[in-house]
């Protein structure tokens, strides 16, 4: 059974994949373009639920590690000659993991509410530095700054067209996809959700929750840096506004509309909120927010455990 079980999961990801590569060169360049955002937020969505749906602990600091992950990409791009993508890679998950250490040193002390208000508040600290800090940051200009070339030096050379950057979006996507989910089935994720369900039992049988928790933000924290990285790349600039914890809301709204504790429900929570609100502001203009509540209140109140619960539901009936 286990074993016909995977062979089922490899055929779906293979044809999901397969799909996703051929998107780019059947779509226009607008949705091209949606289909490699929806990817990126869906790995934002993907790293928030480390937290939320394995761990037990709601973060509304990912705006933090996201902005933080575009910041660092530019500040790479700006300030090395040639600009290396590599190294902007390498710059943006360093400055998200430095962030994720000091917010996971200080709120996993804390719990439940207490825990998500202090991310909120970090995330509130960094985006008013941000703000503020002109002269490095742009302010509420931003960072503007050129796509840097896919390059491995003797190997390949090649210039990021938009087609060629969702396959890199792509790639880097499911490589996280198939990393979380190894780490979510082994023991370190066994024990994440053992905290979840019953903290102080985790904690009597013997295990450093606090270092587990600090651990898996920081595992978190270090992918949706690695969002906000392609997140930079894709529109070439950085700015404050990807900071804000508005951007954490959003994403915590994924993974509810989703499905949390699954990976793949808040990419799909990701898929349905931005086609939707593309949808509904298209033809209400300013009102779409009010339609878009109403849905989101519908999917709470009616499908618990998400769209991939729901549908995982349906198809077991």
């Amino acid at each position: 059974m286990r074993r016909g079980h995977g062979t089922v999961f490899w055929t779906g990801f293979a044809v999901i994949v397969a799909l996703l590569i051929a998107a780019p060169l059947v779509l226009t360049e607008f949705w091209r373009r949606f289909v490699t955002e929806i990817l990126i937020w869906g790995l934002l969505a993907m790293s928030s639920d480390i937290l939320i749906g394995y761990t037990g602990m709601v973060s509304f600091g990912h705006s933090a590690f996201f902005g933080l992950g575009m910041y660092g990409a530019a500040a790479a791009l700006l300030t090395i000659d040639p600009p290396n993508l590599w190294l902007a890679l390498f710059y943006g998950l360093v400055a998200a993991a430095a962030v994720a250490a000091c917010v996971a040193y200080f709120s996993t002390r804390l719990r439940d509410i207490y825990f998500a208000i202090t991310t909120l508040i970090f995330s509130q600290i960094f985006y008013v530095i941000i703000f503020t800090w002109t002269a490095v940051t742009g302010g509420e200009n931003g960072l503007a700054f050129e796509r840097p070339p896919l390059a491995i030096p003797g190997l390949f050379d090649f210039v990021l067209t938009p087609t060629r950057l969702h396959w890199f979006v792509l790639a880097v996507v499911a490589g996280s996809y198939l990393i979380l989910r190894r780490i979510t089935q082994s023991p370190f994720g066994m024990v994440l959700q053992s905290i979840r369900e019953n903290e102080a039992r985790t904690r009597a049988i013997g295990y450093a929750v606090e270092r587990y928790k600090i651990v898996a933000v920081m595992l978190s924290g270090l992918f949706a840096g690695l969002a906000g990285v392609l997140y930079a790349l894709q529109n070439q600039f950085a700015a404050p506004d990807f900071v804000f914890f508005l951007v954490s809301g959003e994403t915590v709204i994924y993974n509810v509309i989703g499905g949390i504790g699954t990976l793949v429900g808040p990419i799909v929570g990701a898929a349905f909120f931005l086609l939707l609100r593309e949808g509904l502001s298209r033809f209400l203009t300013q009102y779409y927010l009010i339609p878009l509540g109403a849905v989101f209140i519908a999917i709470v109140i009616l499908m618990p455990q998400g769209l991939l619960g729901f549908m995982r539901r349906w198809l077991n009936e």
